[in-house]
């Protein structure tokens, strides 16, 4: 990684030892995130354009934009408006449910493999909040304890576990409603429904698929090839019957939105099972998603096509060492972590951020910094909500009004006010207050409140699908169509009925 010696310069901050890179592409997957090293051995920004093209994905335009404001009736979150959520499969058909009232839930997740969450891993999980909020759906979080066991040589299942408690707890003091979320680790909820669609989607993977799909080979062990299925078996709202029902005929068709960063989204192209021109992944979560809507598009339940699960993806929150890097949960001066002290935060974005600054201060009035690789500024894209404010702020650091130490001054306050909210939640969150979370238990949600059906859930441990009616009791001119078709299809069965009937009695003994 190239020497941020701008940083040091406008702010006096040693200058670390550097050892210059060897050139090679971007590599995008979840344990290693680098942007492309040209010939000068300077890493260049991930280039997300070319992650879209070569995923296949497609971009959030401003049409989706105005789109989703006029069925929701809500502004766009900030990362939506300023490109960090970026990318998508299909949020159009989550956009279709949501007018029309029908049933989706939301789902995402986390590796526990640290005892605190970085920055980079709440941004996710903020936005999956807000996603929440706004469509007043279910929310999944998996716990992928048992990956983080199968995926290590070191750490033991009690490790991972212990991890899992904490992370847990991290999770919960983002803010999501007990109400209508459900956490899960897959140490103590593998089996029943949930295992019964493991299996199935484990069905229709071949060794020889997992093998171009995950990268793995003789020397993986058997757990991790099995374990896609665990992940991709959660998008599937017939696992959870607790919250969605047991009646799978109905349950197989409600889809999944999965908010997630676009690494987790496989490089592979399924059609082609050969890898593009990037890194061939070996962790399976990456490649889960896309495995899942291939295998979901043949499967059915007694005739009920599986629903394929939609993503929405967002940008890497960049390591401090610079805007071709992503924060490590093992690497402390990669990270602001959320139980970071005010000090701490200052200490590390002061000497470790990644500036955009010129050599000199003169050179920088002059010239102006660069935005685009600033890690101060990137920060505050993601943490300061109001537009107008980080606007002036772009402007002034790009005329070279304001300087590098000015900027990370900003940045600084931002991180230690969001850190400390966070903390000050986080100490209100007990092991009572994640059995809550954890317990298998009927969710509350209403879905669009401007929509005539009601979506199907369980109250006090029924199922129902209920139609919903208008706001004057009767029932809507949607509502008559699906009852007359209903009808329709029930006399055309008695017909056919009577008809054999009629026929077998005709027949002579």
């Amino acid at each position: 990684m190239a020497t941020n010696v701008n940083a040091a310069a406008l702010d006096e901050s040693p200058i670390p030892d550097s050892v210059a890179p060897q050139q090679h592409k971007q590599t995008v997957d979840p344990y290693n995130v680098s942007g492309e090293v040209g010939e000068d051995g300077v890493v260049k920004a991930i280039d997300y354009n070319k992650l879209v093209d070569e995923f296949g994905t497609k971009k959030i335009d401003d049409a989706l934009l105005a789109r989703f404001e006029r069925v929701t009736g809500k502004k766009p979150h900030h990362f939506l408006r300023r490109g960090i959520v970026f990318s998508h499969r299909d949020f159009e058909l989550i956009l279709d449910r949501y007018e029309r009232g029908e049933p989706f839930f939301l789902y995402t997740g986390r590796g526990p493999s640290s005892d605190s969450v970085h920055v980079g891993h709440t941004v996710p999980f903020e936005f999956t909040k807000w996603l929440q909020d706004t469509f007043d759906v279910p929310l999944i979080i998996m716990l992928t304890d048992d990956e983080k066991y199968l995926f290590s040589e070191k750490r033991t299942v009690e490790e991972v576990q212990g991890y899992c408690s904490s992370n847990a707890k991290d999770i919960i003091a983002i803010g999501f409603d007990p109400a209508k979320t459900f956490i899960f680790s897959d140490f103590d909820f593998v089996g029943g429904a949930f295992y019964r669609n493991i299996v199935r989607l484990s069905k229709h993977i071949t060794l020889n698929q997992a093998r171009a799909i995950f990268g793995f080979n003789d020397s993986t062990n058997i757990g991790r090839i099995h374990f896609g299925s665990s992940t991709g078996a959660t998008s599937w709202a017939s696992s959870f019957p607790h919250i969605f029902g047991d009646d799978e005929k109905k349950t197989v068709g409600i889809p999944a939105l999965i908010p997630c960063a676009i690494d987790q989204d496989p490089t592979l192209s399924p059609a082609r099972r050969k890898p593009l021109s990037m890194t061939v992944l070996t962790d399976s979560r990456s490649q889960d998603f896309r495995m899942t809507r291939d295998v979901s598009a043949r499967l059915k339940y007694q005739g009920a096509p599986y629903a394929k699960p939609s993503l929405i993806h967002s940008l890497f929150l960049p390591a401090l060492q610079g805007p071709g890097t992503k924060m490590s949960a093992s690497i402390d001066e990669s990270a602001i972590f959320m139980k970071d002290t005010p000090n701490q935060i200052k200490n590390k974005i002061n000497k470790y951020a990644f500036s955009g600054g010129k050599v000199s201060v003169e050179e920088h009035r002059e010239q102006g910094g660069n935005t685009e690789v600033d890690v101060a500024f990137q920060y505050l894209r993601f943490f300061e909500e109001d537009d107008e404010a980080l606007e002036k702020i772009r402007v002034a650091y790009e005329k070279g009004d304001m300087l590098t130490g000015e900027l990370k001054a900003i940045c600084i306050k931002e991180l230690q006010k969001y850190v400390a909210a966070f903390q000050a939640r986080r100490a209100k969150v007990d092991d009572d207050t994640v059995k809550l979370f954890m317990d298998r238990r009927p969710l509350k949600w209403n879905g669009n409140p401007r929509a005539p059906i009601v979506v199907p859930k369980v109250e006090n441990g029924d199922a129902g699908e209920g139609e919903g009616e208008g706001a004057d009791g009767k029932l809507t001119k949607n509502q008559l169509k699906k009852l007359e078709k209903q009808k329709q299809v029930e006399a055309k069965k008695a017909q056919k009925a009577k008809e054999k009937a009629e026929q077998g009695a005709a027949k002579p003994e």
